[in-house]
C-alpha cells in the first residue's frame, strides 16, 4: 500500500502542475487588465520638468538651468590628471599636517598620530556646471557645482598610553555649490590680488569612519548627529555672506606701476652738530622713498666733517608721485655701536613741477611733527638738486604692455651708457628646510639688497615679484648673488635657514637682452629657482 500511495501521489503532483501551467497561461493571455494604454511616445524636448526629472534625476545643471556653463572640458581634464592630483595632494596634505599635529598632540596627552594610508582614490570630483557673473566692478565672480562621489581611504594612527588605535575614514561624498572671486583684476600675473570663498548652500557631506575595523557610523543617531554638525561648522564658517580670503598680490603695489624717475643729488650740508666726544662728526645721508620696500641708499661716509660735500647722484623709480615723498636721514658713522642720527627731513614728490630742476636748502629736524620742540634746535643744513621726470605716454604704454616677450626700453631720463636691470623672480621648486619652509629669495647686488615676501610652509613657492637697478654702466663683468631664505616662525626656537644660493654673472644678460633661466641651486639637493634677467637701453 506504501508503495502504491507514493505512486498515485506523485502522478497526482505531475498532473496538477501541468493542468496549472496551460490554465494559468490562456489566463493571462485571454484576461489583461483593462486600464493598461498604449505607451505615449514623445520627444525629450516636449516633456515637461517633472516627466524629465522622473526619468533623468541627475540632469546636469547646464540643462536644467541656462545661467550654467558646460564645463565637461575640465571634467576631461581632471579625469586624466587625477591619479596626478591625487599623489601632488595627498603629499601636500601630509607636510602641512606635520606642524599642525605637532603642536596639537601634546594638549591631548597623545604620544603620536601619522597617516598609515592617504589617497584621494580613484573617482574625481566632476563639475556639473558653473555660472559666471560680470559686474561693473574689477572682479570675476564663478559659481561651479560640484559634486564628489569618491573612494578615498585615509588611515590615522593614534598612539596614546601605550595603546596604538586605528581611525579610517571611507566612502566620501561632497555636493557644493562654492562661490569664487577673484579681485581685485590687476595688469600683474596671474592678474588677481586675492580668492574669495564662500559656500551659496550648506554642503552636503557622507562618508564612512571605521575605528579599530568597525563602522562607527552605524551606532544609532550618531550619523545624523555628525552630518549636521559638520554641516552647521562649515556654514558657521564659510556660508556667504561670510568668506575665506586667499591673498595672492598686495592689491595696492599690483596696481601702481612706474610713472616716472625722481634725480637727486646730495651736494652737501652746513652747519652740522658734533655728535663725537672726540673730534667731529663722520656724517652721511640715507635716501628712500616712502611706500617703498626698497632698501635705502647712501652716500658715503666724509670724515670727521661738519660742512660735507658729496656731490653723489641718485635715481628713484617713482609709482605715485601725489603720495609718495623723498625721506633724507643724516648719520654720524660709527665704526662700534649704532650710528648716530643726526637729523631727517621729507620732500614731497607733489610738491615738484614736472621736468623742471630745483635746488632746495633743507633744516635737519629732530623728527617730522611740526609740534615737537626738540625741531626749535638747530641741526644744520642740507642741499640737494631734484628733478621729477614723469614718463611719456609711449613709455607708459611699453610698460602696460601685453607682449612680454620684447625687452621694453629704459625710462627716459637712463644714464647716458648705461641702462636698468631688471631682475624678475618666477619661482622655486624642491625647496626644503631642516626645521622650516616658510621660504623668500634675498638679492644682494653692488651692496643693495632686495628681497621678496615670504611664502608660509612651501617647499614649491611662487612670487612673480620685480627689482630694478639704474646702473651708470652695463654690468658685463658683475654678478648678482641669489638667495632662498627660510623664515622661522614667529614662535619658536629655530633661526632663518639657507635654502641655497646662485651667483649668476651678467654678461649674457647685456648681451642678449634677455634670459629667462632655472638655476640649480648650490647647498641644496634638488632645489632649483627661475629668474628672469632683463637689460633695459
Amino acid at each position: 500500500m506504501g508503495f502504491v500511495s507514493s505512486l498515485l501521489g506523485f502522478t497526482g503532483f505531475g498532473m496538477g502542475m501541468s493542468v496549472g501551467l496551460v490554465v494559468g497561461y490562456y489566463m493571462f493571455i485571454f484576461f489583461q487588465p483593462n486600464d493598461v494604454k498604449d505607451p505615449d511616445v514623445q520627444p525629450l524636448v516636449e516633456q515637461d520638468s517633472k516627466t524629465m526629472q522622473r526619468l533623468l534625476p541627475e540632469i546636469p545643471l547646464w540643462v536644467k538651468n541656462p545661467d550654467y556653463d558646460r564645463i565637461d572640458w575640465l571634467n576631461r581634464f581632471l579625469e586624466n590628471m587625477w591619479p596626478y592630483l591625487d599623489k601632488a595632494v595627498c603629499k601636500m596634505v601630509k607636510e602641512m599636517s606635520k606642524p599642525i599635529i605637532a603642536e596639537q598632540i601634546p594638549k591631548f596627552k597623545i604620544n603620536s598620530m601619522e597617516f598609515e594610508t592617504l589617497t584621494l582614490g580613484t573617482l574625481p570630483p566632476t563639475f556639473q556646471g558653473m555660472k559666471v557673473y560680470t559686474t561693473d566692478e574689477k572682479e570675476l565672480i564663478m559659481e561651479p557645482s560640484i559634486k564628489w562621489a569618491g573612494n578615498p581611504n585615509v588611515v590615522v594612527i593614534v598612539k596614546a598610553f601605550g595603546m596604538k588605535a586605528s581611525v579610517q575614514l571611507v566612502d566620501l561624498q561632497v555636493f557644493a555649490s562654492p562661490r569664487i572671486t577673484l579681485k581685485p583684476l590687476v595688469p600683474t600675473f596671474p592678474c588677481f590680488a586675492k580668492i574669495i570663498l564662500s559656500l551659496m548652500e550648506k554642503p552636503h557631506v557622507d562618508f564612512g569612519l571605521k575605528l579599530l575595523g568597525a563602522d562607527v557610523m552605524s551606532i544609532p543617531g550618531l550619523y545624523i548627529f555628525v552630518q549636521e554638525t559638520i554641516k552647521d561648522q562649515i556654514a558657521s564658517m564659510y556660508l556667504w555672506p561670510k568668506t575665506m580670503e586667499v591673498p595672492i598680490l598686495d592689491p595696492t603695489k599690483a596696481m601702481k606701476k612706474p610713472v616716472g624717475i625722481l634725480h637727486v643729488k646730495v651736494v652737501g650740508a652746513t652747519k652740522l652738530i658734533k655728535k663725537d666726544l672726540l673730534g667731529k662728526s663722520d656724517p652721511y645721508v640715507k635716501l628712500k622713498l616712502t611706500e617703498d620696500k626698497l632698501s635705502s641708499k647712501k652716500t658715503t661716509v666724509k670724515r670727521s666733517n661738519l660742512e660735507p660735500e658729496w656731490n653723489e647722484e641718485f635715481n628713484f623709480i617713482v609709482k605715485d608721485p601725489e603720495s609718495q615723498a623723498l625721506e633724507l636721514n643724516v648719520y654720524d658713522w660709527e665704526q662700534v655701536g649704532t650710528h648716530d642720527k643726526m637729523g631727517m627731513n621729507m620732500i614731497p614728490l607733489k610738491d615738484l613741477l614736472p621736468d623742471e630742476p630745483k635746488t632746495l636748502t633743507l633744516d635737519l629736524l629732530k623728527t617730522m611733527d611740526a609740534n615737537d620742540p626738540q625741531n626749535e634746535k638747530s641741526r644744520g643744513q642740507i642741499t640737494l638738486d631734484v628733478v621729477y621726470k614723469p614718463f611719456k605716454l609711449e613709455e607708459l604704454a611699453s610698460e602696460i604692455g601685453e607682449d612680454s616677450g620684447e625687452v621694453q626700453k629704459a625710462p627716459e631720463g637712463t644714464p647716458e651708457g648705461g641702462g636698468l636691470l631688471v631682475v624678475i623672480i618666477h619661482e622655486a621648486q624642491d625647496v626644503e628646510g631642516k626645521h622650516h619652509t616658510n621660504p623668500y629669495v634675498r638679492l644682494l647686488f653692488k651692496g643693495e639688497k632686495r628681497k621678496t615676501k615670504h611664502v608660509k610652509k612651501n617647499r614649491d613657492p611662487r612670487w612673480g615679484e620685480e627689482f630694478t637697478f639704474m646702473l651708470e654702466e652695463p654690468p658685463t663683468n658683475e654678478r648678482i648673488h641669489v638667495e632662498v631664505v627660510s623664515q622661522p616662525p614667529s614662535i619658536g626656537l629655530y633661526a632663518k635657514e639657507t635654502l641655497g644660493y646662485v651667483d649668476i654673472g651678467l654678461a649674457d644678460v647685456v648681451s642678449n637682452r634677455r634670459i629667462n633661466e632655472k638655476y640649480h641651486l648650490i647647498d641644496s639637493k634638488n632645489g632649483r629657482i627661475q629668474i628672469e634677467l632683463q637689460w633695459r637701453t
